[in-house]
């Protein structure tokens, strides 16, 4: 196909009366990493959540050109959409392996699991070597990366990514964002919410600039990098983590 892999269009989201995301377009090509950068409270999480289908939205979500408005989140997982949300929501008990394979309940059992989990643990070798470790165990990092690879043994064509860096040490970030931009060469599309601005424009291909529910600047990651606006905002305090 031509055009966006994943496409969102003058897209609202509102809690009651109050707007949190206010007409928000942006678009992302298959193999390309877009980020969406802003503080707290500027609305990336509501908007991946409205992106996914766990909260209701107006405007047009569209997926290889059509239009996700009737579809479910589950529908929207076997469509090849995942999200890798905040709080990891692992399941702490079972083992790194377990917790892969439920990331594949929507594809055919068998030989396609296996191909998948060879490819997760070849992108990521640590979780090989943790797979019959309970994921409670892990470090912060080596969650972040069962997370990412739960999500990628569905195959998709687009991954989410809520703030993966979140409450982890600078050494680690560096090494999460880094495997994040490797996925680039899978041809996977990626949008990547992150509060560390300077780390995500570093990996990413285009930018959005997000400022209470609506998007102010947008343009190539590296141009936004250099725009005084941001540097002022967003990249004056932030940590170098790439």
């Amino acid at each position: 196909m031509t055009g966006p892999v994943f496409a969102l269009r003058d897209v609202s989201v509102a809690y009651g009366k109050i707007e949190a995301v206010r007409k928000v377009s942006l678009e992302i090509a298959a193999g390309s990493i877009v980020t969406v950068i802003g503080a707290n409270g500027a609305g990336k999480t509501t908007l991946l959540n409205a992106a996914m289908g766990i909260l209701p939205a107006t405007g047009e979500i569209l997926f290889e050109g059509r239009s996700l408005r009737t579809e479910s989140i589950e529908e929207r997982v076997a469509d090849g959409i995942s999200l890798v949300a905040e709080k990891r929501e692992l399941f702490a008990t079972m083992p790194v392996e377990d917790n892969l394979r439920l990331g594949a309940y929507t594809r055919p059992r068998g030989e396609r699991t296996r191909d998948a989990l060879e490819e997760v643990y070849a992108l990521f070798p640590r979780l090989k070597e943790r797979r019959r470790q309970a994921a409670g165990t892990l470090s912060g990092g080596e969650r972040q990366m069962l997370a990412m690879g739960r999500a990628l043994m569905a195959k998709p064509k687009v991954l989410m990514l809520d703030e993966p860096s979140l409450g982890l040490a600078p050494r680690i970030v560096k090494e999460i964002l880094h495997l994040v931009a490797d996925l680039r060469a899978t041809g996977v599309a990626i949008l990547l919410v992150e509060q560390n601005a300077r780390a995500a424009l570093r990996i990413a291909d285009y930018a959005y600039v997000m400022e209470t529910g609506a998007v102010t600047l947008h343009g190539p990651a590296a141009t936004l990098a250099n725009d005084p606006r941001v540097i002022e905002s967003y990249l004056g305090f932030a940590e170098c983590a790439a």
